[in-house]
């Protein structure tokens, strides 16, 4: 794939990975992207996945011809990127290794060397010149290792974004829309760091980006300030759609039937859109992405053995590990003789960040009766007057 006329894609498809690191389910695979750089000087960016390294080197290769690679720039050392770091410098003993100081350190971890014969270490505002193309390296601590760096080419206008925009899918399927993945991507890996993606935005708005190449996912080249966009509404957590969620665990059916009826009254009511998730069933990740995609979560859990039901809890806690904040947050409940899902619920989100919790509760007691469909009606009315 050419990027521009001295830059190349030379990454992998990987659709053997049934769980990206080991919990995010990908359907569509995922991409472990590379690039090279063709100037007076050759500098590759990124290594891939150890079980694609042949076939990396291979599209190497084909790209170089009969030059050689002087430098290989690693912005993320983890090992989706970093794995066939060795192996290339092996393959390539004249080429220098650009990097991070803390990316150095976590080398020796990884291979026991942090080759310091062969090495430049980069930092803020560090340059690299290839001849016509100059590099500029930003520290991107936190998005989301504390060893990134991103790389800015002023010549092409390219911004080699790490990590950052990056989007769940290979490239070899179907074109999908974007900020699905990409959201769910970001929320899942990323969403914990908002305060440090804001930091590199503000670096990133000063340089002038025509192209941003990630470390997963599609080229992005066109409409930029809609990427951008999207990323400065989900680092400072700000609500991207008019909505409301409903989060729910049932064990016998009755919890699941008041999330159904609160969710159909709220649409009778004109809602202009209603997501409802069984969090037994569901992927759990889409259910947390939706948590911050819209602006309004209900929770909804039996009282489980003077707790929560564990679906419940393992959602919160995933909310809370990614700074869940800025939102309205209301409870449904139920218990057969001492119902308390509420007051944990709202206990495990007391340190959570300017959450307004609606006023209205709802109690069932085991199953539907008038007085909880009362409450259900009350909640709808109040969720909606606060949109």
């Amino acid at each position: 794939m050419t990027i521009t006329n001295d830059i190349r894609y030379i990454g992998v498809n990987d659709h053997q990975v049934d769980l990206f690191e080991g919990q995010y389910v990908v359907p569509n695979g995922i991409s472990y992207n590379s690039y090279v750089i063709l100037d007076e000087k050759v500098a590759i960016m990124d290594t891939v996945d150890i079980n694609f390294t042949q076939e990396w080197l291979s599209n190497m290769k084909e790209v170089l011809g009969d030059r050689k690679p002087d430098y290989l720039i690693v912005q993320h050392m983890e090992p989706d990127h970093s794995a066939s770091i060795d192996i290339f410098l092996n393959e390539y003993p004249e080429a220098v290794v650009v990097s991070s100081a803390p990316a150095f350190k976590m080398m020796k971890n990884f291979f026991g060397t942090d080759y310091a014969e062969r090495r430049i270490v980069v930092g803020e505002g560090c340059t690299l010149e290839l001849g016509s193309h100059v590099l500029t390296f930003v520290t991107a601590p936190m998005v989301h290792w504390p060893e990134v760096i991103v790389t800015y080419d002023s010549k092409d206008k390219v911004l080699f974004s790490a990590d950052g925009f990056g989007k769940f899918g290979a490239l070899d399927v179907e074109e999908e829309d974007w900020a699905c993945e990409a959201r769910r991507y970001y929320i899942g890996i990323v969403g914990k760091y908002g305060a440090q993606v804001q930091a590199l935005l503000k670096k990133a708005a000063g340089l002038d980006i025509q192209i941003i190449c990630p470390l997963h996912g599609p080229v992005l080249t066109e409409n930029l300030g809609y990427y951008i966009n999207l990323y400065d509404i989900w680092s400072s957590y700000r609500v991207e759609s008019e909505g409301i969620v409903i989060a729910y665990s049932s064990i016998y059916g009755n919890t699941e039937a008041a999330a159904v009826l609160l969710a159909e009254t709220l649409e009778e009511k004109g809602c202009p859109k209603v997501v409802v998730n069984d969090l037994a069933r569901c992927d759990m990740h889409e259910a947390v992405e939706d948590a911050f995609r819209y602006g309004t979560l209900v929770l909804a859990s039996p009282t489980y053995n003077a707790d929560i039901f564990p679906y419940t809890k393992e959602f919160i806690h995933h909310l809370t590990d990614r700074n869940y904040q800025n939102r309205t947050v209301a409870f449904m409940e139920n218990g057969s003789w001492a119902p308390q899902a509420a007051k944990v619920m709202k206990k495990m989100l007391e340190n959570s960040k300017d959450l307004t919790f609606a006023d209205t509760t709802v109690t069932i007691l085991s199953a539907l009766n008038e007085e909880s469909k009362a409450q259900i009606e009350a909640l709808a009315e109040e969720l909606l007057r606060a949109k």
